[in-house]
């Protein structure tokens, strides 16, 4: 299968996102990729919550959704936006992915399990629960011959999200994100490899890159790492872009057959437990 990760510079305009992201998928779609993954907080990057709450549009009837549901079906794609913001009745958001197959219906969706709250020195501090409430529930989807893994983002720094996406099948794990650049600068390459060798799956890590209108910048740096952690396609910048990898599904059998960890996983006793043991992966 043909793949493509979408890097963008998103902002806080859903309509001037949606401009923007158009013609980088149909120059995936032209490129041959039958799966494309966007980045985190696609159609907006708000500036602050007040902006989030006078901009974000409800899931439900949301017009630039509308539009990218219109183009997996005009360009036969199973297009994979990587996150948005969705009002919830609570007054608190969803950071919600979203999975378009070819004939524009949806086919999974996620929300954020882990938010991110972290004090990174030059940088206001970052508090996602105070704006976000957490997801729930892990999630996996066919795709053709794969199976494809969701998270987002911060996501990437909890192992066991991953090994319990390859634990109900997953061999592609999407990471869509919008890594602050001191942290991307120091972990991005390092965890999405990781991942892969831990899981023995394919990486799709599609990213924000540069300096945003709301002040933030990030990582960019977009790419694919193959199950064995080589990084094997990425775009190294922070500017928009598109880029495309093949991946085979015999990779992963060769991989996990090589290295078959996930088969290794045992129950053990965690220090203060008092012999309650923690499940196996």
């Amino acid at each position: 299968m043909r793949i493509a990760a979408i890097q963008m510079r998103s902002g806080a305009d859903p309509a001037g996102n949606l401009v923007a992201l158009e013609p980088l998928l149909r120059a995936a779609a032209a490129a041959g990729a039958r799966y494309v993954l966007t980045p985190e907080v696609t159609l907006l990057f708000a500036a602050d919550v007040a902006q989030l709450r006078a901009v974000a549009a409800p899931f439900a009837g949301h017009a630039q959704l509308a539009r990218l549901a219109a183009l997996a079906r005009e360009l036969q794609l199973y297009l994979h936006v990587g996150s948005l913001p969705v009002p919830l009745a609570d007054g608190h958001f969803a950071n919600r992915s979203v999975l378009y197959g070819p004939d524009g219906a949806v086919l999974a969706s996620y929300d954020k399990i882990h938010l991110f709250d972290a004090e990174i020195a030059g940088l206001a501090a970052y508090r996602e629960s105070a704006t976000y409430t957490a997801g729930e529930r892990a999630v996996t989807a066919p795709l053709e011959a794969f199976t494809l893994g969701f998270s987002i983002c911060y996501d990437l720094r909890f192992p066991a999200l991953f090994q319990s996406l390859a634990g109900a099948g997953a061999t592609l794990l999407a990471v869509p994100a919008a890594f602050t650049v001191p942290t991307g600068e120091a972990h991005w390459h390092v965890l999405l490899r990781a991942r892969a060798i831990e899981t023995g799956a394919y990486v799709i890590a599609a990213a924000q890159g540069g300096r945003h209108d709301n002040g933030r910048a990030t990582f960019g740096h977009s790419l694919v790492v193959d199950p064995w952690g080589r990084v094997i396609a990425e775009l190294a910048h922070d500017a928009p872009g598109v880029l495309v990898a093949d991946i085979e599904p015999q990779a992963v059998t060769e991989a996990r057959r090589r290295l078959p960890a996930l088969t290794h996983a045992r129950a053990f006793a965690a220090p203060g437990l008092q012999g309650r043991e923690t499940p196996p992966i």
